[in-house]
C-alpha cells in the first residue's frame, strides 16, 4: 500500500508554476517522475505523489531538479494565466483513470515517434557514411587508374624514343659500311693501276739487268711476282655474331649472387602467386590491384581511421590470406581487436607479429614496441596484470625514453601491489 505525499508547496507566475516536493529521506531518480500535459506522478516506493493539474502545461520544456532532499519542478503553462489552485478540485476516480490512461498513451506515442526519428536519423547517418566511403574508394581507384595511364604513356614515349634511336643507329652503321666498301674499292683500283704501270714495256737498260738477274733463279720472274700480288684475299663481309647467355632471373652475375637466398625468394614468390591464383571466393570480384596485400593493408588503415573496425579486420584478414609473412598486418589487426574487445585475438596477433619481427634490429624497433604495448594492454584488460607488466617492461627495454609507457607500467605495478594487499 503506497504512502501518499501530501506535503508540498507551490507558487506561480502567469507563465510558470514552481512546485517543491519533499522526499522524506527517500532517494529519487529521473525514472521516478512521470509528467504529461495535465498529469504529474512521482513514484518513490513506498511514497507516491499524484496530481491532476489545473490546466495543461508544456511537458517538453518543463524541468525537474532533484537535490537536498527535495524535487523542484518548473512547469511552464501552455496559456499564460493565473491558476485558482494547483490541481483540479472534485476529480472522481473515473476521470482520474481516464487522465492516467490518456497520459500513458500519449507518452508511449511520443516515445515511439522519438524512436522512429532516431532510427531514421541513424539510417541517414549510415547512408551518409556509406556514400562517403564509396566516394573515397572511387577517388582512390581513379587516382590509381590515372597513375597507370601516366605510366603507360611514359613507357610508350620511351619505347618510341628507343625505336628512333635504333633506326638512327642502323642508318649510321649502313652509311659507315658503304664508306668502308667504297674505300676498299678505291684501294683496289689504285693497286690495279700500279700493277698496270709495272707491267708496261721497260727501257733497254732495265731489261738487260732483269734478264741477267733471272738466269740464276730458275722459273722465278717478274710475272710470277705480279701473280702473287694479285692473289690477295677479298675484304671481309659484314656479319652479326650471336652470343647466347645463361638465363638468369636476377640481374647480377652468377659469380656475384647468393644462390640459396635467391632460390628461397623465388620459392616464396611462387607460393604467393599460387595463393593469389587459388580459387578464393573473396577474390572473384576484385581487380588486380585489389589483390595486392599492401593495397588491402592501406584500405584497412583507412577504415580504422574512420572507426569501421570490423571492415578493417576483414581487409586485414584477406591480406593475411594473400601473404601471411607481413608483421604489420597482424600488428594492425591487433589494434582493431582491442577496439572491438576481442582481447584473446589481440594477444594472438601481437604474438604473431613479434615472431615475424625477428631478428630484432633498429628498423623494427617501433613495431616491436607497439606489439608489446598492445599485447600488454590486452593482458591488463583481462586482469592478467603480471603478464601485462612483462610486456610493458619489454617495451621499455626497447624504448627507455618513452614516458607514456613508463607511466602505464607504473600504474600496472600499483594495481599488482593493491591486488596482493587485498588478497
Amino acid at each position: 500500500m503506497p504512502l501518499w505525499l501530501r506535503e508540498h508547496s507551490w507558487r506561480q507566475s502567469r507563465t510558470a508554476v514552481f512546485l517543491w516536493l519533499p522526499l522524506r529521506g527517500a532517494r529519487a531518480t529521473p525514472g521516478s517522475i512521470f509528467c504529461s500535459e495535465q498529469y504529474l506522478k512521482v513514484s518513490i516506493p513506498p511514497f507516491l505523489f499524484e496530481a491532476v493539474l489545473f490546466a495543461p502545461i508544456d511537458d517538453t520544456n518543463s524541468t525537474a531538479k532533484i537535490g537536498n532532499g527535495n524535487i523542484f519542478f518548473t512547469l511552464y503553462k501552455k496559456e499564460p494565466a493565473m491558476w485558482d489552485s494547483l490541481t483540479l478540485a472534485n476529480v472522481d476516480k473515473e476521470k482520474l483513470q481516464y487522465l492516467r490512461e490518456n497520459a500513458v498513451l500519449k507518452a508511449h506515442e511520443k516515445a515511439k515517434e522519438e524512436t522512429e526519428a532516431k532510427k531514421i536519423t541513424k539510417q541517414e547517418h549510415k547512408k551518409y557514411a556509406l556514400e562517403a566511403t564509396m566516394k573515397v574508394e572511387e577517388a582512390e581507384r581513379k587516382r590509381i587508374e590515372d597513375l597507370k595511364e601516366k605510366e603507360r604513356q611514359k613507357v610508350a614515349k620511351e619505347l618510341e624514343l628507343w625505336k628512333n634511336q635504333q633506326k638512327d643507329g642502323d642508318k649510321y652503321q649502313s652509311i659507315q659500311k658503304k664508306g668502308e666498301i667504297h674505300q676498299e674499292i678505291e684501294l683496289l683500283k689504285e693497286r690495279k693501276s700500279e700493277k698496270m704501270n709495272k707491267t708496261q714495256i721497260p727501257n733497254e737498260g732495265t731489261s738487260k739487268t732483269r734478264l741477267k738477274s733471272t738466269k740464276g733463279r730458275g722459273s722465278c720472274s717478274i710475272f710470277s711476282q705480279n701473280l702473287k700480288e694479285e692473289q690477295l684475299p677479298a675484304p671481309r663481309a659484314a656479319a652479326t655474331i650471336k652470343v647466347n647467355f645463361t638465363p638468369r632471373v636476377f640481374p647480377t652475375a652468377l659469380r656475384e649472387s647468393r644462390v640459396a637466398e635467391e632460390e628461397e625468394w623465388l620459392h616464396k614468390q611462387a607460393e604467393a602467386r599460387r595463393i593469389i591464383n587459388s580459387d578464393l571466393s573473396e577474390l572473384e570480384d576484385l581487380k588486380e590491384e585489389e589483390k595486392n596485400p599492401d593495397w588491402l593493408k592501406d584500405k584497412g588503415n583507412k577504415m580504422f581511421a574512420m572507426g569501421d573496425y570490423l571492415g578493417a579486420v576483414n581487409a586485414y584478414n584477406l591480406a593475411v590470406r594473400l601473404n601471411n609473412q607481413l608483421p604489420l598486418l597482424y600488428l594492425n589487426r591487433a589494434a582493431c581487436h582491442l577496439k572491438l574487445r576481442n582481447l584473446h585475438k589481440a594477444i594472438e596477433d601481437s604474438s604473431k607479429a613479434l615472431e615475424l619481427l625477428t631478428p630484432p634490429v633498429a628498423d623494427n624497433e617501433k613495431a616491436r614496441v607497439k606489439a608489446h604495448v598492445r599485447r600488454g594492454t590486452a593482458f591488463c584488460q583481462l586482469e592478467l596484470y603480471t603478464e601485462g607488466l612483462q610486456d610493458y617492461e619489454a617495451a621499455l627495454k626497447i624504448d627507455p625514453r618513452n614516458k607514456n609507457i613508463e607511466k602505464d607500467a607504473e600504474k600496472i605495478r600499483h594495481l599488482i601491489q593493491g591486488t596482493m594487499h587485498n588478497s
